[in-house]
């Protein structure tokens, strides 16, 4: 595994493996990583030639007051998880690297309307706009790819998906689906902030979600009682603080008035430091 932290070192050795026709496959990341990163990885390394994950905590998609300087962060462990999931290319950059001129002289951003505004756009408004102007630069950097996310951001990867079909890059974003501790928690970098009673608690929006679901595939149609339901038994565990619940389209992302087998279930939880979000697919 070749580590690099520039964007003219990451072109080279790219430029290099499609030389060789090499099929690039791409894993962006945060850092701090864990199991559901590395099934990322490990499905890009069955499917592709050259893996290249990236790891940078992209100051864009945090707000104010946000966990930005508090965001976990294991840049050796990071490492040897990458090269054993089957990472080829580890790109690290630097801010400075990503912001040449600095963060605050950063005049052009990526919005994607519409798909925005919901659940996550709606608590966090800020987040969406850090998120698709690093990944299209990602994106321009790393060239014709494969990238992989995960299903737990299904919003984002909702997203991503049409910024990349809206702005014509060469790059097939692959969903790749939710992985969970035993107890059906999904994996997060965040998990790390909660205590013993809240991480005992922390299933309860899955639990919650699933319920919705099986509620809609027994005949509850109202999309507002299936949010009542999921909130009821959200705001039953004490530790607790529901953010939003939605029962929305899987590809506009709309939220529905009426409830159907192909919708998807939505909900994001705080407990203590530590927002959670999670969904789930009516249909299975």
């Amino acid at each position: 595994m070749r580590t690099v932290t520039t964007v003219a070192e990451l072109r080279s050795l790219l430029d290099d493996a499609r030389r060789q026709q090499h099929r690039i496959g791409f894993v962006p990341t945060m850092g701090y990583l864990h199991a559901g990163h590395l099934s990322l990885v490990e499905r890009a390394a069955a499917e592709c030639d050259t893996v290249v994950t990236s790891i940078f905590v992209n100051p864009l998609q945090f707000a104010p007051g946000e966990d930005l300087e508090a965001y976990p962060r294991d840049p050796e462990g990071d490492s040897a998880k990458a090269r054993e999931a089957g990472t080829d290319v580890l790109f690290v950059p630097e801010e400075a690297e990503m912001f040449p001129d600095g963060r605050a002289a950063v005049r052009t951003t990526v919005h994607v309307e519409g798909l925005s505004a919901a659940m996550e756009g709606a608590s966090r408004r800020t987040h969406f706009g850090g998120v698709c102007t690093i990944v299209a630069k990602l994106f321009n950097v790393v060239g014709e790819c494969r990238a992989y996310f995960g299903e737990k951001d299904y919003q984002q990867l909702v997203i991503v998906r049409q910024m990349a079909r809206d702005l014509s890059f060469p790059v097939e974003v692959v969903g790749c689906p939710i992985v969970r501790e035993p107890d059906g928690l999904a994996m997060s970098s965040r998990n790390v902030y909660l205590t013993p009673d809240e991480r005992a608690e922390a299933p309860v929006l899955r639990r919650a979600l699933l319920a919705g679901a099986a509620a809609i595939r027994d005949g509850m149609t109202d999309a507002a009682e299936v949010k009542e339901l999921m909130a009821s038994m959200i705001d039953a565990a004490p530790y607790a603080r529901l953010d939003y619940v939605e029962v929305a389209d899987p590809d506009t992302l709309e939220p529905q008035d009426v409830a159907t087998t192909t919708s998807r279930l939505f909900g994001a939880v705080r407990f203590g430091r530590a927002r959670l979000i999670d969904n789930v697919g009516v249909g299975g």
